[in-house]
């Protein structure tokens, strides 16, 4: 029989990819007020069990995340109406130098597009956050900024830290603002391997009927 000249299908591989969101696990920092993260095994074999099974209870908005339109605004689309080309596509990622906030300041040389997806890399990705206390101190949106990037009408939205908004501040009034330019948001992003430039990203949360957020997988790969 002769041999066949076709070749075989290589198979997928990870290279390349960046995992660009945290890790959930008990007892990690959350929004101060909410439940904390509990996982627990509810069976375990290394104590005996013929399986083992876990149980996991943990707000909607944990580690890195996305939000949903209801999460601020009256709309009723919810993270299972998220269409998928809001996080799967070429990323852009900015490092922003500010101590403060992100500002439009910041942002103006940038030459921001219509229909991009933009994750800002600020100072909060040079710490391992998600294991440590909440910080309140953490780089956020100026409302000035969440504006500037409502009127250019971006896509998408990321930030390497639990909100885009303010603690204890702005945060009602920036997520208002950028959930009503019809931007979907990625919160809780680990950019600490991420260098500033144009990226490919996957980003999908879990699909929760009528959810306000999810918890999310994010990936990069430089383009």
């Amino acid at each position: 029989m002769a041999q066949s000249k076709a070749k075989k299908k290589q198979p997928l591989t990870s290279t390349g990819w960046i995992d660009a969101s945290v890790p959930i696990s008990d007892g990690m920092v959350h929004w101060p007020g909410d439940p904390a993260v509990k996982i627990k095994h509810l069976s375990d074999m290394d104590q005996g069990d013929d399986y083992t099974v876990s149980h996991i209870s943990m707000m909607v908005h944990t580690g890195t995340h996305m939000d949903a339109p209801l999460h601020f605004t009256k709309s009723k689309t919810g993270m299972d109406k998220m269409p998928l080309d809001a996080t799967v596509g070429k990323a852009r990622v900015i490092e922003i130098h500010s101590k403060d906030y992100i500002t439009p300041e910041e942002l103006r040389p940038q030459r921001i597009r219509k229909g991009e997806r933009i994750l800002f890399k600020t100072r909060n990705s040079k710490s391992k956050w998600d294991r440590k206390p909440f910080n309140k101190k953490f780089i956020p949106l100026s409302i000035d900024a969440a504006r500037f990037l409502a009127e250019r009408k971006i896509k998408t939205l990321g930030v390497d830290y639990l909100s885009i908004g303010e603690y204890d501040g702005n945060v009602v009034e920036v997520h208002q603002t950028i959930l009503k330019a019809g931007i979907w948001v990625i919160e809780g992003l680990d950019l600490s391997k991420i260098e500033p430039g144009d990226y490919e990203m996957i980003c999908l949360p879990l699909k929760i009927v009528k959810s306000d957020g999810a918890p999310a997988r994010a990936i990069l790969r430089k383009l």
